[in-house]
């Protein structure tokens, strides 16, 4: 069980990237008052916490309706983190989100920033919904289903404290940390993609 919450944690922990959503945070709620800021961290986190569960609960049953094999799946999602990780390593995947949130800074409409970007797909994105599914896929039983949700539940919430405290995280982090610790964490989901994919291709042969 501790084996299975630390492999769930860790993933979970890597895709989602709690410090990484932090600066985008800070940037998309510059200028706002302490509440505004406090009751958009807390919307963020519930909408992608809901979107999150649902696919963890439910996604296999969605599959099965689609007609794709679990075996499949495990196959294109470890491809699909696999690729995550290179950006990630390469620091691709942090620019991509900052130029998403410029785009929504330069769009004053958008003054709800908790459902697009941060909600979806910041937070629950395709890689952290694919991670949910294909941890769930693995757990044998009620027990290790729950534990899988716990770990989600505390990367969640490590990921409201992050954005709660984004401001002061940033300040403390700096740049030049927050990229080494991204990297490090790419390559660990690297190689957490590829067990996927060597799961799924081992589950099809046999």
């Amino acid at each position: 069980m501790i084996d299975l919450f630390v492999s769930a944690f860790a993933t979970l922990f890597v895709v989602i990237d709690p410090p990484g959503c932090a600066p985008i945070f800070a940037s998309l709620t510059t200028g706002t008052d302490a509440a505004h800021r406090r009751a958009m961290a807390l919307r963020s986190v519930a909408v992608a916490s809901t979107i999150l569960v649902a696919f963890a609960v439910f996604g296999e049953d969605f599959l099965r309706a689609l007609g794709i094999s679990l075996d499949a799946f495990r196959i294109a999602g470890g491809i699909m983190l696999f690729l995550i990780a290179l950006e990630m390593v390469f620091e691709k995947r942090q620019e991509r989100r900052e130029n998403r949130a410029q785009d929504v800074i330069a769009q004053p409409e958008h003054e709800d920033v908790s459902v697009f970007p941060m909600g979806i797909p910041m937070i629950a994105g395709p890689g952290s919904i694919a991670s949910a599914m294909l941890l769930m896929s693995r757990g044998q039983g009620l027990a290790q289903d729950l534990v899988v949700l716990a770990a989600l539940g505390v990367v969640l919430v490590l990921t409201l404290v992050c954005l709660l405290v984004a401001d002061p995280l940033m300040r403390v982090l700096g740049y030049k940390l927050e990229a080494m610790i991204t990297r490090i964490l790419g390559v660990v989901l690297a190689a957490l993609a590829v067990q996927f994919v060597l799961d799924g291709v081992r589950a099809a042969l046999t």
